[in-house]
């Protein structure tokens, strides 16, 4: 028999809270992902039941999840970084991240450069384009991947400058 107390909690639960399938839809995400979270201790939704339960709480947590792993972050990584009690130590965390985040930005933004540097090319075989040989040229030459990275990304800054675009029209 289900007492005062135990209905009020269950109404509680079932009217506050959403179900595994509700925040799945609301994030994009399989259930199974959900699940697995729990399994690994990042989330501890409440149970009706056999039911989980989400609260709002466990919504920003995964939000912060998925904000996270966009960033780079492993499932440790986040455990780590959501179960710090202490900002040092969940600082020490985010600095490694950020700093390998930060090289990851740098190499999409000298594809993004080289693409729309691209898009202005008026060869019909970018292959033959001197200006984008050159930006390849600087990836073939290098040996060092951070200066590699680097000099990319200044030939792609070039590559998409508007006064390359003037040497294309001579």
């Amino acid at each position: 028999m289900v007492s005062n107390v135990d209905m009020a909690v269950i109404v509680r639960l079932n009217v506050d809270m959403k179900s595994i399938g509700e925040v799945a839809a609301q994030f994009g995400l399989p259930t199974h992902v959900l699940r697995h979270w729990e399994a690994e201790g990042l989330l501890t939704p409440a149970r009706a039941g056999d039911r989980r339960r989400y609260t709002d709480a466990d919504l920003y947590r995964v939000a912060a999840i998925l904000i996270s792993k966009e960033a780079g972050f492993g499932l440790a990584d986040i455990q780590t970084m959501l179960a710090a009690r202490s900002g040092p130590a969940r600082r020490e965390v985010m600095a490694r991240h950020r700093e390998k985040l930060l090289a990851r930005i740098a190499r999409a933004q000298a594809a993004l450069d080289m693409l729309e540097g691209g898009l202005e090319c008026p060869h019909d075989d970018i292959m033959t384009c001197p200006h984008f040989q050159g930006f390849l040229a600087d990836r073939l030459q290098s040996s060092s991947v951070t200066g590699s990275d680097r000099r990319n990304a200044d030939r792609a800054v070039e590559f998409a400058d508007g006064n390359l675009n003037r040497q294309y029209q001579n």
